[in-house]
Order: C-alpha cells, then sequence, then structure tokens
C-alpha cells in the first residue's frame, strides 16, 4: 500500500489523480470493486434519486470498448488518422479496471438538473477517494468519448450523459505531487 492511512485527514491530503496511461496490475478485485462502488453511491443526493449509475466494463470487453469507440469516431470523422484511432483504442485498454458514471437525470422530479448532474460528480469523486483508501489510484478522464452521443448509447440513452471514465490501478511509480491552488487565490470571506 502506498496511501498513509493513519487518519481520514492523512488519507485525504494524499489522495490524487494518476494517469491511467501509466497504471499496472493489480486493479481492484471484485470484492474491492463492490465495496468501492456502494462508498462511491453514498455520495449527496437531494431528492434520494440516485441521478447518476456506474458501468463496469470487465477486461474482456475492452476490445468491444475500443470498437465502439473507434466506429463513432469515423462516422463523425471520416478523415481520421491512423494516429487518432490508435490513441482511443489506447484509450479503451488503459488500466487495469474500468468504470463508466453516467449522469442520470430524471428530468420529471421536481429536484434540478443542475443539483442532480452536481450529484454525479460527487459520486466520482467519491470513487476515486474509496479507490485510493483501498490502496489503488484512480484517474477521471473525459475527452471525445464522454461528449459522443454513439459511445453514450452503448452505456445508456438520453438524457443520460457520461460523467466520466473512472481508470483504476496500481501506480507504476509514485505519483508526483501537482501543484495546487493557493488558498488566497480560491478562498474569500462573504463581506454581505
Amino acid at each position: 500500500m502506498f496511501n498513509d492511512t493513519s487518519s481520514p485527514l492523512a488519507l485525504l491530503s494524499t489522495r490524487r489523480s494518476g494517469k491511467p496511461r501509466d497504471m499496472i496490475a493489480p486493479g481492484p478485485s471484485p470484492e474491492q470493486m463492490e465495496t468501492i462502488l456502494t462508498i462511491a453511491a453514498r455520495t449527496p443526493d437531494h431528492g434520494k434519486l440516485a441521478p447518476w449509475r456506474f458501468v463496469v466494463v470487465p477486461d474482456d470487453k475492452r476490445d468491444r470498448l475500443a470498437e465502439v469507440i473507434t466506429d463513432a469516431y469515423r462516422a463523425e470523422r471520416p478523415q481520421a488518422t491512423r494516429v487518432e484511432i490508435d490513441s482511443l483504442v489506447q484509450f479503451a485498454h488503459q488500466a487495469p479496471a474500468l468504470v463508466v458514471v453516467l449522469s442520470a437525470p430524471h428530468p420529471t422530479s421536481k429536484i434540478p438538473t443542475w443539483e442532480q448532474e452536481l450529484s454525479a460528480g460527487a459520486a466520482c469523486m467519491n470513487l476515486l477517494v474509496a479507490a485510493h483508501a483501498s490502496g489503488f489510484v484512480g484517474g477521471w478522464l473525459t475527452g471525445w468519448p464522454a461528449y459522443s452521443d454513439a459511445v453514450r448509447d452503448a452505456f445508456g440513452a438520453a438524457p443520460e450523459r457520461i460523467a466520466g471514465f473512472i481508470f483504476l490501478g496500481t501506480p507504476e511509480r509514485m505519483l508526483d505531487e501537482r501543484p495546487r491552488p493557493n488558498l488566497g487565490e480560491v478562498v474569500s470571506t462573504w463581506q454581505g
């Protein structure tokens, strides 16, 4: 384990995203994945709507995912280059584990769609924190596949949207800390 889990705050202070292309095995076992997803589902959810879904993409379905993504890309961009296609194939195969998180709003609910979408984002973050607490690294990616209706349709249907592709695994090496915002730049006191 590479995490400092001596206290919850120490654990949270060490969470950072990893690059999915740099993740190696092992990824979460089925039991660990169930725990991670159970924790991810414990997210703020006004109205108890669960306006999000998790779709685990097993390793033996990664070739099919690559096919879905590249077919959709070629349909939208017939002049796609080999480099672009290879990059999308690599996207589908990186990291040992993949969870696609869908924002699944309930349009007829009195709860504003924006709040439901925020809940989906919180579910993604809980997933990353749970993975970190389990000794794994996670990376939350979007990119072109997240905004493709054809790719989304492989997992659900409108009004659902892909909130992110959450890749999980073991870091190939210790993660570098990235610059964090100075609190003085992002925190203020309301003066009324």
